[in-house]
């Protein structure tokens, strides 16, 4: 799959791209990133991309014409496939991890970082095709929220974790229901007086596995119970995860 970013900061993306485990899916190719600076389509000495916007008010505007041709060159460089346009914006759709798989499952995507106090809405009107948001806050710019869905697309890619099931018991993977990730722990068995859960020292993997069940679900109810309601409503929690949950109660 391939990734074009659209940013003004293209830098930014250096760390992302060349360390940490997700960079095996960068280098292998099997997530192809192509970063694409908009001042270079640009007219005039300084390269300008954006002014001030009409109607007054604080800040600038992100230009629709270097924009335009930054799209126009990628879709040359693509050989006029068509691929979806994601600005990141603060009325766009929640990331999760529902959408960051069917964006690991795609083909990519134009990645739009935008900065200021944004991007001139014709071209949002003419090109863009999603919207997403990190949540309900606002950053500097698009970058880090393009970083993060190219890092969690990165690490669902075979090869890319040492251990390959190892994503698959993430926190609101299918394969827990949508559930929290329980929690871990390693050597030593005490550690300032307090020891490892005796369950998962028991090398039974039924009682293992039940043990991290409840705690997937004590973590869940604790700290996000809209999570545990949206699992019931799915018709996801069994007759002793309910059991567990009104005993926790």
């Amino acid at each position: 799959m391939r990734f074009d970013v659209i940013t003004l900061f293209p830098e930014l993306f250096a760390p992302l791209l060349s360390a940490g485990v997700t960079r095996r899916a960068f280098e292998s190719g099997q997530v192809e990133v192509r970063l694409w600076n908009p001042r270079d389509f640009a007219e005039g000495n300084y390269r300008r991309v954006d002014d001030r916007p009409f109607g007054g008010g604080p800040g600038m505007v992100m230009l629709a014409e270097p924009l335009e041709r930054c799209l126009q060159a990628i879709g040359q460089d693509r050989q006029g496939q068509p691929c979806p346009v994601v600005l990141f914006s603060p009325i766009g759709e929640r990331l999760n991890h529902a959408s960051v798989q069917t964006w690991s499952d795609s083909e990519g995507a134009v990645l739009l970082c935008g900065r200021y106090e944004g991007i001139d809405q014709r071209f949002i009107d003419r090109h863009v095709t999603h919207q997403i948001s990190l949540g309900d806050f606002v950053l500097s710019g698009g970058e880090i929220a393009a970083m993060a869905l190219l890092d969690a697309v990165a690490r669902l890619q075979p090869g890319v974790l040492n251990d390959e099931g190892s994503h698959q018991f993430d926190s609101f993977n299918p394969a827990i229901d949508g559930l929290l990730d329980s929690p871990h722990f390693t050597r030593p068995e005490v550690w300032q007086g307090q020891a490892v859960p005796e369950a998962l020292l028991s090398g039974h993997h039924e009682r293992i596995a039940r043990h991290r069940r409840e705690q997937s679900l004590a973590t869940t109810a604790r700290w996000r119970p809209d999570v545990i309601e949206a699992v019931r409503a799915a018709g996801r929690l069994s007759a002793a995860d309910e059991a567990f949950l009104r005993d926790l109660l």
